[in-house]
């Protein structure tokens, strides 16, 4: 094996947003994590919704009114041309 080549290998301590640590060996010194296996809902078995720029929210308030019944949102004949602001004669 070549000298010099291979990088420096450390006691490395990994950080959850959750507060759990683990102590292992890696070449990065310290490593900080969102999701870690003691609350990652794979392992845990329960179910946590990780909230990312309001996205479930906006699924639970779209999906709250309930199904649509019936064809198209608007009627076919009722479509408006948009407002450009300028009169028209």
């Amino acid at each position: 094996m070549k000298k010099k080549i291979h990088p420096a290998y450390h006691e490395t301590k990994i950080t959850c947003v959750c507060g759990n640590v683990i102590e292992t060996h890696s070449t990065v010194k310290d490593i900080h994590v969102e999701i870690c296996s003691s609350c990652h809902p794979f392992f845990t078995g329960k179910q946590k919704l990780i909230d990312t720029a309001g996205r479930v929210e906006r699924f639970r308030r779209k999906y709250a009114k309930g199904p649509k019944t019936g064809g198209s949102a608007k009627p076919a004949g009722s479509a408006q041309p948009a407002e450009s602001g300028e009169a028209k004669a």
